[in-house]
């Protein structure tokens, strides 16, 4: 069995081919081998604005965040430092909060 690739607009695994487009089942959005090339070559992050992040990037945290497998909870309006990007998947970074090495999602944040 072939792997269908992830949807290029909301990254869901759930996708199929009909023989011509590529659907996601999550957001519905359908796409072309084109599309999708296209859009592997514009592959950036971006925060919750659109703004686009850069590895060392400093960033606020814009809504209070619970830490999974921790008490921590990241306030808003929290400072996170010297962002890293993550190679295989554009809505995760790696940031330093209050002295701990922690992953956020892009949607919650902004430059």
């Amino acid at each position: 069995m072939t792997q269908t690739p992830k949807c290029i607009k909301c990254q869901s695994s759930v996708t199929y081919f009909d023989g011509s487009l590529f659907h996601c089942t999550e957001c519905f959005h359908e796409w072309t081998q084109e599309d999708m090339e296209a859009a592997e070559k514009f592959d950036k992050v971006v925060d919750s604005n659109g703004n686009e992040l850069f590895d060392g990037d400093d960033v606020t945290v814009i809504k209070d965040l619970k830490v999974k497998g921790s008490s921590m909870v990241v306030k808003r309006g929290t400072r996170a430092r010297g962002i890293r990007l993550s190679s295989d998947d554009p809505t995760h970074v790696q940031a330093k909060v209050d002295g701990q090495t922690i992953y956020l999602k892009t949607e919650f944040l902004k430059k």
